[in-house]
């Protein structure tokens, strides 16, 4: 299920119980994964992509070894706020994914995600190549956490 807002998404979610981020690239799909209290997003590896099948069969085996419970989708809008062909492509991506799994499905705004991520590999004083492998999960972890922190904010509001 497409959850278009987090406020909804929060709605479907147990008080406890793993969440994924990912960010969706062309070459490659990065995927965190959070603790079952959904207080840290943890970088956890780089799906290569090949197609759609393949990637999502991949996906849901980490869903299931990890007990995933909800998805969190790095969604790439322009920075004034529109949505280009990237950000189309991830929500058809979304919208595929929907028919292999019940799990509800949102999406968390990525923009500077990965020159966050960047950044931190920087002042950790990774190498070049170093940087190129982990940038994609490393920017999933930013998209989770950004969706984590909103969803304990959102909690709190509540309870």
């Amino acid at each position: 299920m497409i959850c278009p807002d987090i406020i909804d998404f929060a709605a479907l979610m147990p008080r406890v119980g793993a969440l994924a981020g990912l960010d969706l690239g062309t070459k490659t799909i990065g995927v965190s994964v959070s603790d079952t209290l959904r207080s840290i997003a943890t970088p956890l590896r780089t799906i290569r992509r090949e197609k759609f099948t393949l990637d999502a069969a991949e996906l849901l085996k980490i869903v299931a070894e990890r007990q995933i419970i909800g998805l969190v989708l790095g969604l790439p809008v322009n920075m004034d706020g529109s949505e280009g062909p990237r950000a189309q492509s991830t929500r058809a991506f979304a919208r595929n994914l929907e028919k292999l799994t019940p799990l509800p499905i949102t999406f968390w705004d990525e923009r500077l995600s990965t020159v966050a991520a960047e950044r931190a590999m920087l002042e950790a004083d990774l190498s070049r190549k170093r940087r190129a492998e982990l940038v994609d999960h490393v920017a999933a972890g930013f998209i989770l956490q950004g969706a984590l922190d909103r969803l304990a904010h959102l909690g709190r509001a509540n309870g």
